[in-house]
């Protein structure tokens, strides 16, 4: 299916028929977690990035579970609102590893998180400053740099971030505010497939840590942000290809070392522990001359999907009980809500067996990233999907 990668090569058929077991008696759609899975990409990115705090991104993956599997290993926790922070202190993960990594922050939450503890920040703007100086005074405090997330399956450009010349201003007015600079911090896009990007991002860094010097500001932390790959259809090099190139950028360009480096995972390390189960509900074709077939799954943009927004993340697909004999043909595959937004793969064609049936069961893997969290809370009444740990 598809022409990139085949993904039966993702999944062994032993892994295949333990996850239909597993849900043969649980209603479609519904995402199960792998906690072994998560736990192996953890410890994987704790041995290829040594050194570095590992800040996991909270909103990738929220479940309890894997907020609890995190927080035994000593993981750090990025969060973005005051409702994950209350979830982490009721998990029992103390404020002093968690980082208010969101720049736009009302300032209510801000007084609301310095109350509970959290000391370190990340800012983009004079008036987050501003709030930051008078609600979380003596804070420290990251600056996020611009990036135009150039060859990222997900940017995350334009929103969010200052131009170089601004994080350096940012920081002196922060400095003066009473606030502790205390590193600068970048995103490179989520699922950035571009390794490069990161040489490009660090060498903006040591410009701004030398300008800052020369202004008798010592910055002490790099935040690499996220952007480590997952899985999906199309290859990506493996997490260790991309720790050995970043480090070496650090390397050469702080070659004294030093300094707090810290990461922000999120996708890498869920995405590739999740399958989502959903069923055919409808196979049609829009005119008797037309061949072209439109598959609606009961899954979608609403309730688990949303980044099949412009066809950006191509989910691998699995079919069950094919024997690779079949024939094959390209389809549009498309969600079950009453919105014509709801369509999955228009353009990019997905292969699919000319003898699927309604009621069939199909296997989206790389699923466990941005797929609960995003779900809507009931468009058209569908509930946010289901979620079980695989047992």
């Amino acid at each position: 299916m598809g022409n990139k990668s085949r993904p039966s090569e993702l999944i062994t058929p032993d892994e295949l028929a333990r996850i239909i077991a597993f849900t043969k008696d649980k209603e479609t759609p519904c995402l199960v977690i792998d906690l072994k899975k998560v736990a192996e990409k953890y410890d994987e990115l704790v041995r290829v990035m040594s050194g570095a705090k590992i800040y996991y991104a909270v909103k990738a993956n929220p479940l309890d579970e894997v907020i609890k599997l995190f927080r035994d290993r000593g993981a750090y926790f990025d969060v973005a609102s005051r409702f994950e922070i209350d979830q982490l202190l009721g998990l029992d993960v103390p404020p002093e590893r968690m980082s208010y990594g969101n720049t736009i922050k009302k300032e209510v939450d801000i007084i609301y998180a310095y109350r509970k503890g959290i000391r370190l920040y990340t800012t983009d703007s004079r008036s987050d400053i501003e709030k930051l100086s008078r609600s979380a005074p003596g804070a420290k405090v990251n600056f996020r740099l611009l990036l135009d997330g150039s060859g990222a399956d997900w940017p995350l450009s334009k929103k969010f971030g200052a131009h170089p010349d601004m994080v350096y201003k940012l920081v002196k007015f922060a400095k003066k505010s009473g606030l502790m600079p205390y590193g600068i911090s970048f995103h490179v896009g989520s699922q950035q497939r571009d390794i490069g990007q990161w040489d490009n991002a660090i060498a903006l860094v040591r410009y701004l840590f030398d300008a800052l010097k020369n202004d008798g500001i010592r910055l002490n932390a790099i935040n690499l942000g996220g952007g480590f790959p997952a899985q999906y259809l199309k290859p990506t090099d493996s997490v260790l290809s991309y720790a050995d190139s970043i480090i070496g950028y650090l390397r050469e360009d702080f070659p004294d070392g030093g300094l707090d480096i810290i990461v922000e995972p999120g996708r890498s390390l869920v995405a590739d522990a999740g399958i989502i189960v959903t069923e055919v509900v409808l196979i049609s074709k829009k005119s008797e001359r037309n061949r072209m077939r439109w598959i609606y799954l009961d899954v979608g943009k609403f309730n688990g999907l949303i980044e099949t927004i412009g066809e950006a993340i191509k989910y691998p697909i699995v079919f069950a009980g094919r024997d690779g004999k079949e024939e094959w043909s390209e389809v549009v595959l498309a969600g079950p809500t009453c919105d014509s937004a709801d369509i999955l793969y228009e353009d990019y064609k997905y292969k699919v067996p000319n003898n699927l049936k309604e009621g069939e069961r199909v296997y989206i893997l790389t699923a466990g990233a941005y797929t609960m969290s995003y779900s809507s809370v009931g468009f058209n009444g569908f509930p946010p999907i289901a979620t079980h740990i695989l047992q």
